[in-house]
C-alpha cells in the first residue's frame, strides 16, 4: 500500500480532522519513515509515564492468540480496547513469524498494527508493526531505567547488536542524560563493531562514546546499567559479575527455555517487571521460581506500581536493581496512540 502525500500540506486529500471518531474520517496508512520522524524515544518514555497508569485501568488486553499456519510458521493477533474518551481505540497488532526466511535473507517475523475508533468501529489508520514494536520494548526500558538505574550512571552495556539494540541504546541515553560510554557486545563481534561505528556517526548523542568489546565478562562490571536483547537460551549475563548499584534490563526471553541472565543476578537483584505475564512468560522468573531461588512474593512491583509510587523503586545506591519485560498490547496501543494523534495533528 502506497503511502499517503506529506501530513503538513494543506492540499493532502487524506486530511482528517482530529477527532478520531469523525464519521467522515478517512483510513490513512502511517508510513515506516512518517512513524520514525514522528516517534522519537524520549516523546514516547513521556507518554507511556504520563498515559500508562490511567490507560491500565480502562484498557482490555485479551491474551494474544497464536495460530500455525504451516509446521514452521505461525500467525499471532494481540488485540486491545477501550471506551475511554482519551483513549477511543480499539487496536490489533498483527505479527506473522516465518523462521525460515533466513534462507531468503528476509526477516523472520513481520507485522502490522492496526487502530480503529472504539465508538464507531471505523477504521482509523495502519502502520509498521515491527518499528512499533522495536520503539515501545525499548522505551519502556527507558522508562524503567529512569526510575531504577542510579542518578549518575556513566556507562551502559548493550548486549546484542539486533535490530532491537540500537532502539535500547537510545532510549537509555534518553532517559539517563548522565550516561557518557556505551560498550557493545555481540557472540559475532563484527555485529558489534559496526553498531558502534553506525551509533558514532548516527545517534545524535554528542559527548557519548560508542565502542564494541569482545569480553563480555570484562565488561559486564563496567556496567550501570547492563541491557540485553539475546535470543539466547543459556545465561549471558553472571551476577557475580554485576558491580553493585547496577541495574540490569532484560528484554529478550519471552518463555521459558529462554534465559538471559542466570540466577545469581536474580538472587543478588530486586526485580521488577513490566506487567504480570513476565512472571509467568520469562524463562529467568520462571526458573527462579521453581528453583526456590526467589518467590513471586518477592517481586518489587510492576511499572505502573512504579510510576505512580505504589511501589519504591531502588533504595540505595549500591542495591542491584533487574528490570524483566516481555510487552503488551497496553503499550502497543499507547504507542500506536502517540503517532496517530501527531500525525492527524500536523494535518
Amino acid at each position: 500500500m502506497a503511502s499517503i502525500p506529506d501530513p503538513l500540506n494543506n492540499d493532502n486529500p487524506n486530511k482528517n480532522d482530529t477527532n478520531p471518531n469523525n464519521m467522515n474520517t478517512i483510513p490513512i496508512f502511517i508510513s515506516t519513515e512518517s512513524l520514525h520522524a514522528i516517534l522519537s524515544h524520549q516523546t514516547l518514555i513521556d507518554h507511556l509515564q504520563s498515559s500508562l497508569p490511567a490507560a491500565s485501568s480502562t484498557l482490555q488486553t485479551p491474551i494474544r492468540q497464536s495460530y500455525s499456519v504451516s509446521q514452521s510458521s505461525s500467525l499471532l493477533l494481540m488485540p486491545s480496547w477501550s471506551s475511554s474518551p482519551s483513549l477511543p481505540y480499539v487496536g490489533v497488532k498483527l505479527v506473522t513469524c516465518f523462521p525460515q526466511n533466513s534462507t531468503l535473507n528476509l526477516p523472520g517475523v513481520h507485522a502490522s498494527y492496526v487502530l480503529f475508533s472504539s465508538v464507531t468501529g471505523q477504521t482509523l489508520a495502519s502502520m509498521d508493526g515491527t518499528v512499533l514494536t522495536l520503539y515501545r520494548t525499548s522505551c519502556v526500558s527507558g522508562l524503567a531505567s529512569k526510575i531504577l538505574a542510579r542518578n549518575d550512571s556513566e556507562t551502559l552495556v548493550m548486549i546484542g547488536a539486533g535490530a532491537m539494540a540500537p532502539h535500547l541504546i537510545k532510549a537509555h541515553l534518553s532517559a539517563r542524560p548522565s550516561l557518557r560510554r556505551v560498550i557493545i557486545w555481540n557472540r559475532t563481534i563484527e555485529k558489534a563493531r559496526k553498531l558502534a561505528e553506525e551509533m558514532r556517526e548516527n545517534a545524535g548523542f554528542d559527548g557519548v562514546c560508542f565502542e564494541s568489546n569482545e569480553c563480555l565478562e570484562e565488561i559486564v562490571g563496567l556496567g550501570d546499567i547492563v541491557s540485553c536483547a539475546t535470543n539466547s537460551e543459556t545465561p549471558v549475563v553472571k551476577g557475580e559479575r554485576l558491580k553493585a548499584g547496577a541495574h540490569l534490563d532484560l528484554v529478550g526471553s519471552f518463555k521459558h527455555s529462554m534465559r538471559e541472565c542466570d540466577d545469581e543476578a536474580i538472587r543478588r537483584g530486586r526485580v521488577f517487571v513490566d506487567n504480570e505475564a513476565a512472571l509467568v512468560e520469562a524463562g529467568e522468573l520462571v526458573g527462579a521460581f521453581e528453583r526456590r531461588v526467589i518467590e513471586k512474593g518477592d517481586i518489587g512491583g510492576n511499572l505502573v506500581e512504579l510510576i505512580k509510587g505504589e511501589k519504591v523503586g531502588r533504595r540505595s545506591s549500591e542495591e542491584i536493581t533487574v528490570f524483566k519485560s516481555v510487552g503488551s498490547a497496553i503499550v502497543d496501543i499507547l504507542a500506536a496512540q502517540l503517532v496517530y494523534e501527531t500525525y492527524v495533528g500536523k494535518q
